[in-house]
């Protein structure tokens, strides 16, 4: 199996650099690692260019982003990491095991249990809801780190190019062809949109912009409320 990291960033030097040097065991493997960036003003299209086998910038967006990687990756499996976000040891080895037992099938795709980088009692809860609603829902959602057979990523066109959700939309088009494989390993995302906003603040709005995602409301608008400083 020859594995794509894809990673989008937008001004994250602060977490790009460790991130990317946490994944150069991986290149020694043979995989490949794609940064898009997003035309940042920090550092992080320099630090990319040091570390990653292929670096691009596209207009920003996250979905936009992680299509443009995909178009240039040469791996069988894609898998989609954020700058913030760190794999497990052992995310090699379990990928590596599914994709041996369902090639055949060709709809391989997933993700890993996610666990928060603060160390407060509360987010052992929170992270224990995130892993709990993506089993019952089957929705894999961009801190935990989606993986998808490249040849399954190419016939659902990808990920829908919207200004938010575009994790939840892209499980709806797989779910189609099959279940996520939910692995238990886990891969450390950072809380700090959490400890800044509020834990309770911060899952009564992620929650209030998925029920209106459902009930029709467009990804532009959810945008300008779970970006609001992007807002002049």
């Amino acid at each position: 199996m020859h594995l794509s990291i894809i990673l989008p960033v937008l001004n994250e030097d602060k977490n790009l650099s460790r991130t990317l040097k946490s994944l150069q065991s991986y290149r020694k493997q043979g995989h490949e690692i794609i940064v898009v960036d997003g035309r940042s003003e920090d550092a992080s299209i320099d630090i990319a260019r040091a570390l990653a086998d292929h670096t691009l910038q596209t207009n920003p967006g996250r979905a936009r982003q992680m299509n443009a990687g995909a178009a240039i990756a040469t791996g069988d499996l894609l898998l989609f990491l954020h700058a913030d976000t760190r794999l497990p040891e052992t995310a090699i080895d379990q990928i590596q095991a599914l994709f041996d037992k369902q090639q055949s099938a060709a709809n391989l795709w997933g993700r890993f249990d996610v666990r928060l980088s603060s160390d407060k009692i509360i987010f052992r809860i929170v992270e224990k809801l995130i892993n709990l609603r993506s089993r019952l829902f089957s929705i894999a959602t961009g801190d935990q780190a989606i993986f998808i057979q490249a040849s399954l990523f190419r016939r659902i066109n990808g990920f829908p190019e919207i200004d938010l959700m575009e994790d939840i939309a892209i499980s709806r088009r797989l779910r189609q062809h099959t279940l996520p494989a939910c692995l238990s390993a886990q891969v450390i995302t950072s809380s700090r949109r959490w400890e800044k906003q509020g834990v309770i603040a911060t899952i009564v709005l992620m929650w209030k912009l998925r029920l209106l995602y459902f009930i029709g409301i467009s990804p532009s608008r959810l945008a300008k409320m779970y970006y609001p400083e992007k807002i002049s």
